[in-house]
This record gives C-alpha cells, structure tokens and sequence, in this order.
C-alpha cells in the first residue's frame, strides 16, 4: 500500500505507565497518518481517539474487536452471498462475540448466542444489538445451533482469564463445537473461529480441518479487510495510504 509502519510494543512506550496516554496521543498525532492500537481496556482506545487528531483504528480491546467482524463478514458473504442468515455464537460473550453480534445485528440477520450462565455478553452491547435487530440469547447450544447457515466459536480462557481456566473448562465443556453440535446446523453450514484455536477444547480437529470450516479464509479476509479500512480512513483523510 505503500505506508511505512512503525510498530510500537507496550515496553516500548509502556502507556500509562512510564506516560500519559493523552501524551502519547498527542505526540503519535503529530508524527502519523493513523493509529491502530491492540489493548487491554477499551478506555484507552477513547483517550487515543481523543487526543490524536488522527483515525484511531481498535485492532483489538477488552471490549470490541470491531476488525475481526469485518473479516468475519467478507468471509460470510463469500460463502453464501448477501441474503438474510441465521448466524449462531457458542461460547465466551466475549469481545470478538460482541463485534460479531453488533455487526450481524445491523447487517439485518438473525442472531442467536449461546453461552454457559454468567457468561453471557455485556447488557449494554446486547441492548445495542437488540436495537439495531433480532438477537436471541439462550444456554443451550443446541438450540442456538439448531438451522443455523453459520456457527462461530472463540477460545474458552481469553488473555487476562488464565487464572479461570480450571473453572472454565468445566463450564464451557458441553458447547464445545464439534461433528455432533454442527447436525443441528443446516448442512451447508459454514464455521468460524478468529483464531488462535485450541484444538480439542472449543473446537474440534474434525470441525476445524472438515469441509465445513471456513476458518482459513477467514484468516486471510483478516488481511484484505484491514487494508481496506486503512485506505477508507487515510483516504478520509485526503491522504495517501
């Protein structure tokens, strides 16, 4: 595309800590065209936003992962066009379920989220999704699963959870997508997974490697989806990429 990135690690800068974010804001916003930042609290993606003066791009947060969404509808559409769907989560409500969910919700298709009690995604996002269309929340994921045209999973311990895995393992156990889940789902289904997976826990080796898994593509649409937005945003900008 023809940018020159500079990729900057929390050691390198330590936000908040060694510097105020609203400092590095400022200092980033005279230096770059954009900012695409991966962090723990979403917060610090609205300081960023604030301070910079220029786009601020939420490569991942505690609480979206707004670009995972993207690639997980280019690769929807490729798959089975633009139509109505019905599209089932199972599993953590976690952030990559809450951008899937808002992003289903506003492209008008059915949403279904299946997760073990207490884990179900956060009441303001799931208020939003409800405002925008129709999103059904239940624990039993065969019934969330049950005539679906796509199924989507995600890791049981996200970063920041390690200390939960025991436990989680033993709540999470019965939505494990695997051959038996997917006969509820219409045959012509497709799965996802926004990876890294862990074969043998939220997601099977038969599932993931079998003519149902679209988990690759979805991989590379990461890459095609994210350049777009770059361009989108630089060119909003009356900028070259």
């Amino acid at each position: 595309m023809g940018a020159h990135g500079v990729y900057l690690t929390q050691n390198d800068i330590q936000m908040g800590k060694r510097e105020a974010v609203m400092d590095i804001a400022r200092n980033l916003g005279r230096w770059v065209q954009g900012v695409i930042a991966r962090v723990f609290h979403h917060s610090v993606l609205h300081e960023l936003a604030q301070f910079a003066g220029v786009p601020v791009i939420n490569a991942l947060s505690d609480h979206e992962h707004p670009c995972q969404a993207l690639a997980d509808w280019m690769t929807i559409e490729e798959h089975k066009g633009n139509r109505p769907l019905t599209v089932a989560w199972v599993g953590d409500g976690n952030n990559v379920c809450h951008s899937f969910m808002l992003l289903s919700a506003l492209l008008g298709h059915s949403v279904r989220i299946a997760t073990p009690e207490g884990y179900e995604p956060n009441p303001q996002v799931l208020q939003q999704a409800r405002a925008w269309g129709s999103v059904y929340l239940t624990h039993d994921p065969e019934e969330a699963v049950a005539g679906a045209d796509v199924v989507y999973t995600d890791v049981w311990v996200s970063m920041g959870y390690e200390t939960e895995r025991e436990i989680r393992m033993r709540q999470f156990a019965p939505f494990q997508v695997n051959e038996a889940l997917m006969r509820h789902a219409l045959p012509d289904a497709i799965v996802l997974h926004c990876l890294p997976a862990r074969r043998g826990e939220e997601i099977t080796d038969a599932v993931l490697d079998g003519p149902q898994s679209a988990v690759w593509d979805q991989a590379e649409n990461r890459l095609h989806t994210q350049k777009a937005l770059i361009a989108l945003l630089c060119h909003s900008q009356g900028q070259n990429p």
